[in-house]
């Protein structure tokens, strides 16, 4: 008899909690594989990833090996590139070699979550950290502290205070975990390591509500939450959104620019585009399922997790996009799935909550529990520590915790950078007009080419400015200090928005040393621009 396939997409807290539940409910024998697919071979608690930020959990602390937690799961660490529902296949992308895959399934289990989507907001897709896996959470800590490291050493008061300012967008959950987390690990360690005054840190949480966590809990809890962060000093800008980001500012949409070189952007989440670029029911960009967990219009073909519009069983009400709703979810599936195969009736999904739980920092809480029951401060704080640590996966990781978690009520935070020495290749740079993309005598580190919008060359001697020249889309600008390691000669401001392709030294360098026409062609255009200026009148 051939092997009948139930193939899971995503490896979140839905994906891997039905696969589990699959591996316990389906006998070995039954002749059905259980195959999950997922970008990386780890699962995260995502609960605790802002206290990788501050270093109170180790950044392996917070992950599982997929493979230890299903050890009947067929697993493929590979990217979805597109899903058949009509042949009922699912092309994976190639791995090591340049080979596609092709795997067929007889169910389909979507559970892909979300992903972080900056359209519509110029320069947030590249000045703004996001905030939703271990990676961007390493990414931002290693940002910290390198940030504080220059300020440390920056004589200049306006560029310091630029450094020292720290904007986070979005005013729930994981807005305002994240800022609380950051906010102690900041003042912690600038007062015991830094020559920096704690209250030249400014850390400012921007949020279109008038309150904190005012869709996630009842008023009073969210009141509390106001009140608690801005007395531990954390500047609260309400009712007000994130417009634009440039590499020095966050712009709002009042159009109130904070001179920043650190921005966290916990808004806005999309459905993921494997789940757009299907043909089935979506409201509000989630898969419509009925009761049963099951897409509309299909047989085979189930949703759990962020990315499904899941109805709560006797109500009409939809279960929120949370790792408590995901994990019932995903075991209310597991029985339906193995209902259908046995051809016996379904399950509907009746979970309702049990609560909501919040970090804020400086060991306060919010929770919101069934029976009324609301708690703030230290008990809610002890609350949400023990109630994760017993959701986290294997006794290996709950050890792991707790003691990281004892150490830190002892001692301070660990500053040690993780720096992975990647190259960060050919990017790109948003710029709002009236900025500079470099100042005259700054060290030249990039090649600029412009891809939309225009710019103007500066060249500021004796006292006075005179502009050299505008440049326009596909000009490019920055060759002369590259080619001659030399400081800039002049400065670029931006007459307009402006969106840049960015070549970094190390890459410029190679493609100069090993392309001869490249080289030669920006000489020549160096040659002119010198030319250029000399015969400019002063």
């Amino acid at each position: 008899m051939a092997t009948k396939r139930i193939l899971i997409l995503g490896g979140g807290f839905a994906g891997v909690y039905t696969a589990r539940a699959l591996e316990k409910s389906l006998p070995k024998n039954s002749g059905w594989e259980v195959v999950l697919v997922n970008r990386e071979n780890y699962f995260v608690f995502q609960p605790l990833l802002p206290e990788i930020v501050s270093g109170n959990v180790g950044i392996l602390d917070t992950v599982s090996s997929i493979r230890s937690l299903l050890r009947r799961t067929r697993l493929y660490v590979r990217e979805v590139e597109s899903i058949d529902l009509e042949r009922q296949v699912v092309s994976l992308a190639p791995g090591i070699y340049p080979r596609s895959l092709q795997l067929p399934f007889d169910h389909l289990v979507l559970a892909l979550g979300n992903v972080t989507d900056f359209r519509g907001m110029p320069g947030l897709h590249e000045h703004a950290f996001p905030f939703k896996n271990v990676a961007d959470a390493i990414h931002l800590r290693n940002h910290v502290i390198h940030v504080l490291e220059e300020a440390a050493v920056e004589s200049d008061l306006q560029l310091r205070r630029e450094l020292l300012t720290f904007v986070v967008a979005g005013g729930g959950f994981s807005g305002v975990e994240v800022a609380a987390e950051l906010n102690d690990f900041l003042r912690k360690v600038v007062k015991r390591h830094y020559p920096i005054d704690p209250r030249e840190v400014r850390v400012v949480l921007v949020h279109s509500g008038q309150r904190v966590l005012e869709r996630e809990l009842v008023e009073r809890l969210s009141e509390y939450a106001t009140r608690v962060l801005r007395d531990s000093g954390i500047e609260l800008l309400l009712g007000r959104r994130l417009k634009s980001a440039t590499p020095q500012a966050a712009v709002l949409d009042n159009d109130q620019r904070i001179a920043t070189r650190t921005l966290v952007s916990t808004v806005p989440s999309f459905p993921h585009p494997l789940i757009e670029a299907l043909d089935i029911p979506k409201q509000r960009g989630r898969v419509e399922v009925d009761e049963f967990l099951r897409v509309k219009g299909r047989t085979n073909v189930w949703a759990v997790g962020d990315c499904a519009l899941v109805p709560i069983a006797g109500t009409d009400q939809f279960c929120p996009p949370t790792a408590q709703h995901a994990t019932r979810q995903a075991a209310v599936l597991a029985k339906n799935l193995c209902a259908t195969i046995a051809q016996a009736p379904l399950v509907p999904f009746q979970f309702r909550g049990l609560g909501k739980l919040g970090a804020l920092g400086h060991h306060r809480a919010v929770a919101e529990l069934p029976l009324k029951i609301r708690l703030s401060g230290f008990p809610a704080w002890f609350l949400w520590r023990t109630v994760y640590w017993w959701k986290l996966p294997g006794l290996l990781r709950k050890t792991r915790v707790g003691i990281s978690w004892f150490l830190d009520l002892f001692f301070p935070p660990d500053l040690a950078q993780l720096k992975l020495n990647l190259s960060q290749g050919v990017g790109q740079a948003h710029y709002e007009a009236g900025e500079y993309v470099f100042r005259q005598g700054d060290w030249g580190d990039a090649l600029y080419i412009i891809s939309q919008g225009e710019v103007e060359v500066v060249k500021e001697e004796n006292g006075t400015s005179r502009v050299l020249a505008t440049l326009r889309s596909g000009d490019m600008f920055g060759e002369l200090a590259l080619l001659h390691a030399a400081a800039r000669s002049a400065s670029v401001r931006c007459r307009t928005p402006v969106d840049l392709i960015v070549i970094r030294r190390s890459e410029f360098g190679m493609l100069a040393s090993n392309v001869s026409a490249f080289r030669e062609n920006l000489e020549r255009l160096a040659a002119e621009r010198l030319a250029r200026d000399r015969q400019s009148p002063n």
